[in-house]
């Protein structure tokens, strides 16, 4: 963003995120019924048209379960799967490059010791970095994209550890949509298992690794 100080580029992206939101929340004509309407009847451009309005949703904050969801009851869960993390993929990427062009260099401009140094154990570990935090239960999807855009992470390694770290929740949410008609299937619950198989082992490995903690210990202290 030319012409603007640090910390108004990083206003600016704040309120960026929170127009989207906001709009989100207050349009009446965006659901899951009308992203399921745009890609039923469209034949082999079907998944295509689907991965376009998702991937865009997610900019958003459109919350991701629901749309994996919508994609398991469109295409079911062998081709839903692949087209739900393709979507949430190409999303986060997308929302990580808006985040990383607008905002990146003056959140490192004006970041004290305390940002600079989680800013440095982000870049350091990379990929486990980004892989953990889509591991671990209760840590927003959406708010991932744009905080990793803000850290010296490479794109490629950020998408690579999304795809890694998603896959599971996107097959998880893709066949819960593609057989909410039989919740007792074996292929729900397979899904439900692997939702809480993934929650303990997001739990267990952030705990068993001291510099994670050691780094949300770092920004949590006073300065």
């Amino acid at each position: 963003m030319p012409g603007l100080g640090p910390r108004a580029r990083i206003l600016t992206l704040v309120g960026f995120v929170a127009v989207c939101i906001g709009a989100l929340a207050l349009s009446g004509s965006v659901s899951v019924d009308r992203v399921r309407d745009a890609a039923e009847g469209h034949g082999l451009l079907g998944p295509v048209l689907f991965i376009v309005v998702s991937s865009c949703l997610t900019v958003a904050f459109f919350p991701g379960p629901i749309l994996s969801g919508a994609s398991g009851l469109v295409f079911g869960t062998a081709l839903g799967f692949p087209v739900s993390l393709i979507s949430a993929v190409v999303g986060a990427s997308l929302a990580f490059s808006v985040s990383r062009w607008w905002a990146h260099d003056a959140v490192a401009e004006i970041a004290g010791p305390r940002v600079t140094a989680f800013r440095e154990f982000v870049g350091r570990r990379g990929f486990l970095a980004v892989l953990y935090a889509r591991l671990a239960p209760g840590v927003p999807y959406n708010g991932v994209n744009y905080a990793a855009g803000l850290t010296p992470v490479p794109l490629a390694v950020f998408a690579a550890a999304t795809a890694v770290g998603a896959a599971p929740r996107a097959f998880a949410y893709t066949a819960l949509g593609g057989q909410l008609d039989d919740l007792g299937s074996w292929q729900a619950i397979l899904a439900l298992v692997i939702l809480v198989g993934m929650a303990t082992v997001g739990l267990v490995v952030a705990a068993r690794d001291p510099e994670i903690a050691g780094a949300v210990k770092s920004l949590r202290r006073r300065p």
